[in-house]
């Protein structure tokens, strides 16, 4: 893969919300037999979000992976990653095990990492109602504090974030100066795109829409087929749908029915609720590149229309502190960090080699 590289060391919404039915109570954190554990921290009493509002949950919601004692990483990925960042015997594959594993790029035999569930929750604790609440990516950071704060962490070896992860990062940064020793930023900058808020903004009134019709598991889908194809790039899919035309009008083409099993596959992995307040999160962060003193690596995909990479130059140019910036070209677009294992592991492995057990 051809990359450049560059050393400077030198998803508003409409306000009416409707009512949605109550979803079931929360299922108990998942606890696994060995290294990997669940860690839940109750939430202050007087804990607001900037806008004032409370959390429909009384806790958040972590999980620990690796080596007890070792230094700790955290991991954090877009709006539907959580907590499962690696293989576990109850979860899958987790979001991102292709990065962190045992002798991976971020190894589980040398770093212990923290991931967390983004609040709001999807299921709201039984008797609170199921509505979205304006939530920034400073507020996400003022929750992970409150994990590390339970676990004793004053500082972490590195915060790696990807999409909306890494907004949580540039925030943490720029509000705990003292608490990470390096940020590795991927696909993400210090502000969202215009072009990324329409699209994202279109999704919101497509959910707002299937819920005031009474169909709310549809409208997550079909919102999340609108989703898939600004993830991907126009190349891609190229690639891998024929464009022979269906028998009739209003029958799908191949294209449609893959997006349309994506939609089906995510009917029920959020709420609208959730997704209105995730979505409204990511287009409402802005972090001052300037006031991040924090040594910041940062990985861009020029084919990315989600966080186009002119945002990303203009975020390295402003940071005081930039360590690297590597960009380099994908048919994966903005999911190219879900994709590229080789070529973002490379960087990985590099930023994490000087780190001491």
């Amino acid at each position: 893969m051809t990359l450049a590289e560059t050393s400077l060391l030198e998803e508003p919404f409409c306000r009416s919300q409707p009512t949605e039915t109550p979803v079931r109570a929360p299922a108990p954190p998942v606890r696994e037999r060995g290294g990997a554990r669940d860690v839940v921290v109750p939430l202050p009493a007087d804990f607001r979000l900037a806008s004032g509002e409370k959390l429909n949950q009384s806790s958040i919601v972590g999980r620990v992976h690796g080596r007890a004692g070792a230094p700790v990483v955290v991991v954090a990925g877009g709006i539907s990653a959580g907590r499962f960042v690696h293989r576990t015997e109850t979860n899958g594959l987790g979001w991102w095990s292709g990065a962190v594993s045992v002798r991976g790029p971020i190894d589980l035999s040398r770093f212990q990492v923290l991931s967390f569930d983004f609040a709001p929750g999807s299921e709201p604790e039984p008797g609170v109602p199921a509505a979205p609440v304006t939530i920034t990516t400073q507020d996400q950071a003022r929750l992970l504090a409150l994990l590390l704060d339970h676990q004793k962490v004053q500082r972490v070896a590195a915060f790696v974030g990807c999409s909306y992860g890494g907004m949580v990062a540039l925030a943490f940064a720029e509000l705990f100066p003292d608490r990470a020793d390096q940020l590795i930023v991927v696909s993400a900058a210090h502000r969202a795109h215009p072009q990324a808020t329409a699209w994202r903004g279109i999704q919101r009134r497509i959910l707002q829409f299937a819920v005031a019709a009474g169909r709310p598991e549809e409208g997550v889908a079909l919102a999340r087929e609108l989703a898939m194809t600004t993830y991907r790039t126009a190349e891609e899919f190229d690639d891998r749908f024929d464009s022979a035309a269906p028998a009739a009008a209003g029958d799908n083409y191949p294209i449609c029915d893959y997006l349309t099993a994506r939609g089906q596959a995510y009917r029920t992995h959020t709420t609208p609720a959730r997704w209105l307040s995730m979505s409204d999160s990511i287009d409402r962060h802005s972090v001052t590149p300037e006031a991040i003193s924090t040594p910041v690596t940062l990985i861009g995909f020029t084919s990315d229309r989600l966080v186009p990479i002119d945002d990303m130059r203009e975020l390295a140019a402003r940071l005081p502190t930039l360590w690297r910036f590597v960009e380099a070209p994908s048919l994966y677009g903005h999911d190219a960090f879900l994709k590229e294992d080789a070529f973002v592991g490379d960087i990985l492995r590099t930023a994490f080699k000087d780190i001491k057990a």
